[in-house]
């Protein structure tokens, strides 16, 4: 799971500066730089502010930060098969302005 760059690459997606969106979070630049690269884990209020600034539902960042390591390995086939359609799909509804 990659959850620091899916928070990342959102975050982009919607125009912000790091340190914009840090000071929507009420977190420091520094704080958001470790989370984005998954060197520090967020509790759940901070990933709670993060997907509300961000307008994409909590259950979302976490989806689309899946990756193969996450799936059952008799899964993954499958999964790297579909991923990438339901991912935009999901982007689209949800993350893309």
């Amino acid at each position: 799971m990659d959850l620091g760059q899916t928070i990342k690459e959102i975050r982009k997606q919607k125009g912000l500066k790091q340190n914009q969106f840090a000071h929507l979070c009420d977190i420091t630049q520094a704080y958001l730089s470790q989370i984005e690269n998954n060197l520090k884990e967020p509790n759940l209020s901070t990933l709670k502010v993060i997907s509300n600034k961000l307008e994409t539902p909590l259950p979302i960042l976490f989806f689309l930060s899946l990756d193969n390591k996450d799936v059952k390995p008799e899964k993954a086939e499958a999964f790297k098969m579909i991923a990438p359609s339901v991912k935009s799909l999901v982007n689209q509804f949800f993350v893309a302005q």
